[in-house]
């Protein structure tokens, strides 16, 4: 899991390339214009959207009397003049520092004199925020642990955080026991429950709409698709000799071997692909849902009041019902992960009779 986290970081350092490209799709050709002043401001829905379920190189939390109040990170890149490194803040609104620039349609940091990007590990939202859950997670799991060293849990019944880790780690562990076998889901459990409550964590500070909650991870697919992949690797690196032989030399009629071999070796690799992308749609079509409800109050800003505070209060109650659906789903989505991931593992380790 340490590793998978490694991965992530490296793959998630330059902006998000599911959704940061995507901004060159323009959902409105014409914003909408608010007139509740001479001087009107534009809304563009699309934009608002991709700003906050996409990475950026600072971490926007609110505006204050007109300024933007926005945590700036490290920036590491390696231009065509070598390697830089400086505060995300010299680049804000635009500007140009050391050859160096964020292209604002992709958000992507550009290399003056090459035109391309740079190669670029930079410290940005998602990465800060991968750095944060992972520790705030490893603090749960180390004081959880302390509680069962100094209690006797077989006299004692949980207490405090214990109380609300232990029946998520019982149901995983009863999920690993049921899939994989008595023999050995003990050996996976532990990948099974570090996955199940990374993937919760994450999922619920990705709903809350303030700092250190609000970046999209478990929405961006380069974290999924490490996710899947360390399934992967463990489903086929832990293989017994009857799982290979069913995928490369089944028992099937004989015009049927040289056609079996091929399907399942399709079916093997499809199955990181759904999990990266079971997880990934699901968690960002809620968000760009609550973020839509959100833009719809702002939108009818300019039918006036009547209509506005009509549209605010249904927005408002239709946002707080997909809050409440969101967490639902953050939490159906971790258990099928894991669930799908201990059935992987369990087909992986079946012996023959």
């Amino acid at each position: 899991m340490i590793l998978a986290l490694l991965i992530s970081l490296l793959l998630t350092a330059d902006p998000s390339p599911s959704v940061q490209d995507d901004r060159e799709v323009t959902v409105q050709e014409n914003p909408v214009i608010l007139s509740d002043s001479e001087e009107s401001e534009s809304i563009n829905v699309a934009e608002i959207i991709f700003e906050h379920i996409g990475d950026e190189y600072g971490w926007h939390i609110t505006q204050w009397k007109g300024k933007d109040v926005e945590i700036p990170l490290p920036v590491i890149v390696k231009s065509s003049t070598g390697w830089q490194v400086f505060s995300s803040a010299r680049l804000h609104h635009g500007a140009h520092y050391r050859g160096l620039y964020i292209d604002p349609e992709k958000g992507k940091i550009i290399d003056e004199a090459t035109g391309k990007r740079p190669l670029d590990l930079s410290i940005t939202k998602n990465v800060l925020a991968l750095m944060m859950s992972t520790l705030l997670l490893l603090a749960v799991i180390l004081l959880t642990a302390r509680w069962y060293r100094k209690h006797d849990a077989l006299e004692e019944a949980p207490a405090g955080l214990a109380a609300a880790v232990e029946p998520l780690v019982m149901m995983v562990n009863d999920m690993a026991r049921e899939n994989i076998g008595e023999r050995d889901y003990r050996k996976y459990a532990p990948y099974l429950c570090m996955a199940f409550l990374w993937i919760l964590l994450n999922n619920f500070l990705g709903i809350l709409p303030f700092f250190p909650g609000g970046a999209n991870l478990t929405g961006n697919i380069a974290i999924t698709l490490v996710l899947a992949l360390c399934t992967f690797f463990t489903v086929n690196l832990s293989g017994t000799r009857h799982y290979y032989k069913e995928i490369f030399n089944p028992d099937v009629p004989v015009f049927l071997k040289p056609i079996m071999p091929v399907i399942e070796v399709f079916s093997a690799l499809m199955k990181p692909v759904s999990l990266t992308i079971r997880l990934f749609a699901n968690m960002l079509a809620g968000h760009i849902m609550i973020l839509s409800m959100v833009c719809i109050i702002f939108i009818m800003a300019k039918y006036g009041p009547l209509m506005s505070g009509g549209m605010t209060v249904v927005s408002v109650l239709f946002g707080v019902f997909l809050d409440a659906l969101e967490c639902l789903v953050a939490f159906i989505q971790a258990y099928v992960f894991t669930m799908l991931s201990s059935i992987y593992i369990g087909l992986a380790r079946v012996r023959e009779e």
